[in-house]
């Protein structure tokens, strides 16, 4: 849960009051850069969160939820407010903003003394009623207006500033997570969708697209511009959010914003943003991530190749001449080209483990002598594992599983009674940690048996993998069959 979650629920806030300011906050950057100005949001408290004399008095206090500071302009709050109360001086400032739900205005001077800050109550409110206040703070001599730039975010502003207090911004659903901010380039077009302002670093973005004879006055609609985000916006009443490639090397984002001014539309406020690089290193991702599955596919074919070549060498020498060698060596090749074929499908490094247990169950399936059948069951949960852990662990589960078919249910081995020989696999994986434990119902491993001294080589390499490569554990032990327990660290 994140902090603003957490400070939340000291405030006398309702779950649809809460996601209001969420969205209100997730659009604090552009409208701190648009008043050159430190912005404040004060929640009042619940009652059992308040003292007794707020209590009695009828005077709320209040908690600070979230704070910025604008890009445009020096701060005039170098110290982080959010979870306290503020100051006694700011408090009341607050406070009258709240009672009488209008906008408040004030000046003070700095604690340290030097500079005097002008501060502005404004009202959030939703659903008719008020349920936050925003302090807008500024230091006189760092918010000079010294062009049609500064007058131009200052109005911006303002207009933000009653669309919050008459309940209308932020918009319903609205998600500004890769949207444009203010230094990126702005355009306002007035009702009749006429270029009022234009941003030098807007016409920077325009001239990259070719287009270099915009004008403010012109009709954006005959721009050459291909966004029909301005008019969505117009027609909607709600923002929207673009992206277009107008040249293959030129890609903008267009974040159009209505103004609205009792219920109506009175303009649009377009942020601009070149992301040409961004998209450049996008399609090389996609490219690499094309490139590593390619990668897979050709080593998992060239794995089958090799698995094909000794099995053909297995069908050439007879059993005093390494048949059995060959066949396992094989076998092992086939468990790791499992994994390659399955990371050949994916993007990314991680790999579905459960898909991967399947397919090893399914070769080890094929190993099966039809004189005595063996089932083998998958039980728990798995799921995806970082390459570098499921490649060895699909070595480590294909060695498990035949030594149990090979030893656990052998000629004369099978327990007295028993059909079917039955070999378990089950899986644990919790945050930081994979279990992983193959039972059976076979024979067991004898009273002696001493895992570090078998001349098994299959246990000889799942201890290996285990202990050396993969920083983890081997328990072997004796419950109605043999049983080997697998700890592996994922972190």
């Amino acid at each position: 849960m994140s902090s603003f979650s957490l400070l939340a629920k000291k405030a006398n806030l309702d779950d649809a009051d809460i996601e209001h300011l969420q969205r209100l906050i997730s659009s604090w950057g552009m409208l701190a850069d648009l008043c050159f100005s430190d912005l404040v949001l004060y929640a009042p408290l619940r009652p059992e969160e308040s003292s007794e004399e707020s209590r009695s008095s009828g005077v709320p206090e209040f908690i600070i939820l979230a704070q910025v500071r604008p890009a445009t302009a020096q701060t005039s709050i170098p110290d982080d407010l959010v979870g306290t109360g503020g100051s006694p001086n700011e408090v009341s400032f607050v406070a009258q903003g709240y009672l009488s739900e209008m906008l408040v205005f004030r000046e003070s001077i700095s604690p340290d003394g030097g500079e005097w800050i002008v501060s502005q109550c404004i009202p959030v409110r939703r659903a008719g009623r008020v349920i936050a206040i925003i302090d807008r703070r500024h230091i006189t001599s760092a918010r000079l207006v010294h062009g049609e730039l500064e007058r131009t975010y200052i109005r911006l502003f303002e207009q933000f500033a009653k669309m919050i207090s008459d309940g209308v911004f932020p918009f319903e659903g609205m998600d500004i997570e890769e949207a444009p901010r203010v230094g990126d380039g702005v355009l306002v077009l007035d009702a009749e969708k006429r270029i009022l302002f234009m941003s030098p670093n807007a016409a920077s973005a325009m001239h990259r697209l070719g287009l270099h004879l915009i004008r403010k006055g012109d009709i954006f609609e005959k721009t050459g511009l291909q966004f029909s985000a301005p008019d969505r916006a117009f027609a909607s009443h709600k923002p929207v959010i673009e992206e277009i490639e107008q040249r293959a090397d030129v890609t903008l984002m267009m974040h159009a914003i209505p103004l609205l001014d009792n219920g109506e539309v009175t303009g649009v406020l377009v942020l601009l943003r070149d992301i040409s690089e961004l998209r450049r290193r996008d399609r090389m991702l996609l490219s690499k991530d094309a490139t590593i599955r390619e990668v897979h596919h050709r080593v998992k074919n060239n794995l089958q190749t090799i698995s094909s070549l000794l099995r053909l060498q297995a069908r050439r020498v007879g059993p005093s001449q390494g048949q059995d060698a060959l066949k396992e060596a094989e076998r092992r090749i086939r468990s790791i080209a499992v994994v390659h074929e399955i990371l050949s499908r994916e993007i990314g490094e991680q790999v579905s483990f459960p898909e991967i247990v399947s397919a090893i169950v399914k070769l080890a399936q094929e190993s099966i002598m039809p004189s005595f059948p063996v089932k083998i069951e998958v039980t728990g949960s798995a799921s995806d594992l970082d390459a570098r852990v499921a490649t060895p662990l699909a070595l480590v589960l294909a060695e498990l599983l035949q030594n149990s078919i090979d030893h656990a249910f052998g000629s004369g081995m099978a327990k007295a009674g028993e059909t079917m020989g039955l070999v378990k696999v089950f899986l644990d994986q919790r945050a930081d940690v994979l279990e992983m434990i193959v039972a059976d119902n076979g024979v067991g491993f004898p009273d002696d048996f001493d895992p570090e001294k078998t001349l098994s080589l299959g246990l000889l390499i799942v201890n290996d993998i285990v202990v050396s490569q993969l920083g983890g554990t081997m328990r072997i032990e004796n419950d109605n069959g043999a049983r080997i327990v697998l700890t592996i660290p994922l972190s």
